[in-house]
């Protein structure tokens, strides 16, 4: 087995961590996610990760009934929790890792460094990201576009509930028809949401490739390390 890229961004929603249930940590999931990017890791792939918190805390839902910026604070706590609990599965496959937070908690993580974070790559470890940016309004996806543009990575691997990107949602639309290269300018003009608008913007600007397929099962993840041709590639 070979990979394709040497440095990767890997964005995973905090309902993939879910599983069945679509509500806080599925261990067997979580330790499934965490096998295959061990077999990433052992093939030589840098591996950064963005962890989203959607299964804990939304922002968004909350912020008719709550201030949106104390909201959004809530879900950035929601994504260290999912970064713990990767850690913690990693680590029961001796794969070293590092959690880094954009707001400080020193007791828990380290606070996030540029250059601290691509030597722990450098060094072969999982790097975790959590709290987004560190800012209310930002998902986390625009954090895995601003991550991947700090570190250079090479891709990122969006892992999504949806095998790829369609001409309109799949689970509403049944005559939607899935997408196999598409342009970032295309995303945004057609408004398809697989991400939003200002993370597709910063890919672009940066010339970040993305990768969008599903994570339903895990073994996607080594799949597209290694090129085979899944979900949908955005350039």
């Amino acid at each position: 087995m070979s990979s394709i890229y040497k440095r990767v961004l890997l964005k995973v929603s905090g309902e993939a961590l879910a599983g069945p249930s679509h509500f806080g940590l599925d261990t067997a999931v979580v330790k499934e996610i965490c096998e295959n990017i061990k077999i990433c890791v052992d093939m030589g792939v840098e591996v950064a990760i963005v962890v989203g918190g959607g299964n804990f805390w939304r922002g968004t839902r909350a912020g008719k009934d709550m201030e949106r910026t104390r909201a959004d604070h809530m879900g950035m706590l929601a994504t260290v929790m999912n970064a713990l609990a990767l850690q913690d599965a990693l680590q029961s496959l001796n794969v070293e890792s590092r959690v880094q937070t954009a707001i400080e908690m020193r007791q828990i993580a380290e606070p996030y460094i540029r250059n601290r974070a691509v030597r722990h790559l450098e060094k072969g470890r999982v790097v975790i990201f959590g709290c987004g940016t560190g800012n209310p309004f930002f998902s986390t996806d625009t954090t895995a576009a601003l991550r991947a543009a700090e570190i250079n990575a090479d891709v990122i691997l969006l892992a999504k509930r949806i095998d790829g990107v369609y001409t309109g949602d799949p689970e509403v639309d049944p005559t939607a028809t899935k997408i196999d290269n598409i342009t970032y300018i295309d995303i945004l003009n057609r408004g398809l949401g697989v991400m939003d608008s200002t993370a597709t913007s910063l890919c672009m600007d940066n010339k970040i490739p993305i990768m969008v397929f599903g994570l339903d099962d895990p073994k996607n993840i080594v799949r597209v390390i290694e090129g085979e041709k899944i979900g949908t590639i955005i350039t």
